[in-house]
């Protein structure tokens, strides 16, 4: 017998598993993810919980245990008879025993079966390693490690009914434009991705600043991804953004900054990798170690996921995008916190009066899995009074295809949400149409004028 079996646990250990899988559906849901049947040594337990899987597969339901009698009744014909008498004589024991020590059993099987699941994705490891395919390495050891950890099976509708009648908070963390927070209850919240969509230049990374910075001013930590930008300029413009200093004057007022900033409770970490050096995988390994060293994020901002890596090179682009927008998500969900990042427009979002998704650059689809998305348009008119349109096109927790005008000054990193005025994409876009022909036909004059 292969060391890779509980035959060294004895046929008792062994026996009281499997019963132990048949009558505790947590535990079982647990060894489901990493037990391969032949670490039983014995044949009548391998049949047993394979059909107790085979049960489960086909009606999407864990047997009970009178289940179980008949399933072994109308399931056995193609075994041998001694088999079916062993586990006839199994199930007669076990159907009104008692299981000595659970715990033990359940963790000792637990930690075994992780073991050989982790093994296993490291013999994997090492043909990716050829290829040097560092990151998915990564994510199969990682996959490997959370493989039956969590007992945690979700929400019972029924058994859990109560909870939901308790008072839960999404723990939102605020925009600090008061029209936004008034729209999704209060920001956005744990287990949420929100993204800005804009065209280059229109402010992006000027709201993922405000959107941290406002943070940061609420006592909490937060984690800044730069995929573009150095760190010190990122940092020069949360130090602008706080302290309202223009951010070319940032160096006489040193000390007042720092006076500011110091006595923030929230943290900051700003961490700047090269544009398409980095995956969803490396910011997952990065916060894994700020977390080691105490630091625990409420709120992680990439700026921006376009400029990230994919794990996996995909046929097509979009797919790739679309994967890495999944990814960050999941990163929300994994480690309780908010997740923001930004998106590029394609070309029709350049001098466009309001910005919808349908303008997103590469992959239209890649922000379904968004929480919240809002754009910001900016025409070359707008740029020059500082002016321009925040767009409401997705909102999970409110009201969207909402437009709010926006000042915004980017010499102290200042972005002001003002009232919307309740004008609708078609209104804005004629209001645009004529002011152009009244230019034209000024234009026109002036031609004419100069002519005579």
């Amino acid at each position: 017998m292969s060391k890779e079996s509980f035959s060294h646990y004895g046929k008792d250990f062994q026996e009281d598993l499997c019963h132990l899988m048949l009558v505790d559906r947590p535990f079982s849901d647990q060894m489901y993810e990493v037990l391969d049947i032949n670490f039983l040594e014995l044949k009548y337990l391998q049949v047993f919980v394979k059909l107790i899987q085979n049960y489960r597969e086909k009606f999407k339901i864990h047997p009970s245990e009178n289940i179980m009698k008949s399933v072994l009744r109308s399931e056995l014909a193609n075994e041998l008879e001694s088999v079916q008498q062993q586990l006839r004589n199994f199930y007669a024991r076990i159907f009104n025993s008692e299981i000595g020590d659970s715990e033990y059993i359940k963790s000792t099987a637990l930690d075994f079966c992780r073991k050989q699941k982790l093994k296993g994705a490291m013999l994997k490891s090492v043909k990716l390693l050829e290829n040097l395919s560092f990151d998915e390495i990564s994510q199969v050891i990682n996959d490997a490690l959370k493989a039956g950890a969590d007992s945690n099976f979700g929400h019972d509708y029924i058994k859990d009914f109560e909870q939901r009648f308790e008072f839960k908070s999404r723990n939102p963390i605020k925009t600090g434009w008061d029209e936004l927070d008034a729209i999704t209850h209060q920001g956005l919240g744990i287990g949420e991705l929100g993204v800005v969509i804009a065209p280059t230049g229109a402010g992006k990374s000027m709201a993922l600043v405000h959107l941290g910075a406002q943070a940061l001013m609420n006592g909490k930590n937060v984690v800044y991804y730069t995929l573009e930008l150095s760190e010190t300029v990122v940092g020069s413009r949360f130090d602008s953004c706080i302290t309202k200093v223009p951010l070319n004057d940032l160096s006489d007022f040193k000390e007042e900054i720092y006076e500011k900033i110091h006595d923030l409770e929230g943290k900051l970490i700003v961490k700047e990798y090269p544009t398409k050096s980095s995956s969803v995988a490396t910011l997952k390994n990065h916060v894994d170690k700020l977390i080691n060293r105490g630091f625990k994020p409420d709120i992680i901002i990439v700026d921006y996921a376009d400029l990230l890596r994919p794990i996996s090179n995909l046929r097509e682009k979009r797919h790739e995008l679309e994967t890495i927008y999944e990814q960050l998500r999941g990163l929300s969900q994994e480690y309780k916190c908010c997740v923001w990042t930004a998106s590029q427009t394609n070309r029709s979002g350049l001098n466009a009066e309001v910005i919808t998704m349908e303008s997103i650059s590469e992959a239209f689809n890649k922000c379904f899995v968004a929480d919240f998305i809002f754009s910001i348009s900016r025409t070359s008119e707008d740029k020059l009074t500082n002016q321009g349109r925040i767009f409401i096109a997705k909102n999970r927790n409110g009201e969207d295809g909402l437009i709010f005008p926006i000042y915004m000054n980017t010499a102290n990193v200042t972005i002001k949400v003002l009232a919307t005025t309740g004008e609708t994409i078609g209104e804005v876009q004629k209001d645009a149409r004529k002011r152009q022909g009244i230019k034209l036909k000024e234009k026109y004059a002036q031609f004419k004028k100069k002519g005579k």
